[in-house]
């Protein structure tokens, strides 16, 4: 583990849910978005997209930056929130609505959410704990199940 995503790791379940939060991580997104992932596409050494949700309560468009992998045709995130005991908003989203928007390199992929299987999870947690170490230190923390969440082609 890198001394940065060592650090990172460890203070971000400190930081979510903290004043200025939320706007940083919209702040991020918009980044993400505006360059084409040129600034902010990677962060702590792993990959970002941008996933776009239909805000389940609001009707709008929300978007979060998450970190990812390539699964398949698609794509793999983790629904950790920096371990913290909210799930993350994204997640509660995609469950009301599953059909999202996925902006990865520049490019926007129409995608459906869904739970990984048992078999995919086996699979895919140690590809994330290769991309951000940070992975392992959630888990060890966490009070509630991280779930992974598959991003299929639409």
């Amino acid at each position: 583990m890198s001394a940065v995503t060592d650090f990172y790791g460890r203070i971000s379940p400190y930081l979510a849910h903290r004043p200025g939060s939320a706007l940083a991580t919209r702040g991020h997104a918009w980044l993400v978005r505006r360059t084409g992932g040129r600034v902010g596409g990677r962060l702590a050494g792993a990959e970002v997209l941008v996933l776009r949700t239909t805000g389940r309560r609001s009707g709008e468009p929300r978007d979060a930056p998450v970190f990812f992998v390539p699964h398949g045709d698609g794509f793999a995130v983790v629904a950790s929130n920096g371990a913290s005991k909210r799930t993350p908003a994204w997640w509660l989203n995609l469950q009301a609505e599953p059909d999202a928007e996925a902006h990865v390199r520049g490019t926007s992929h129409p995608v459906r959410a869904r739970l990984a299987t048992a078999a995919e999870i086996e699979e895919l947690w140690p590809r994330f704990v290769g991309v951000y170490s940070g992975y392992a230190h959630y888990k060890a923390i966490a009070t509630r199940e991280l779930p992974v969440v598959v991003l299929e082609p639409r």
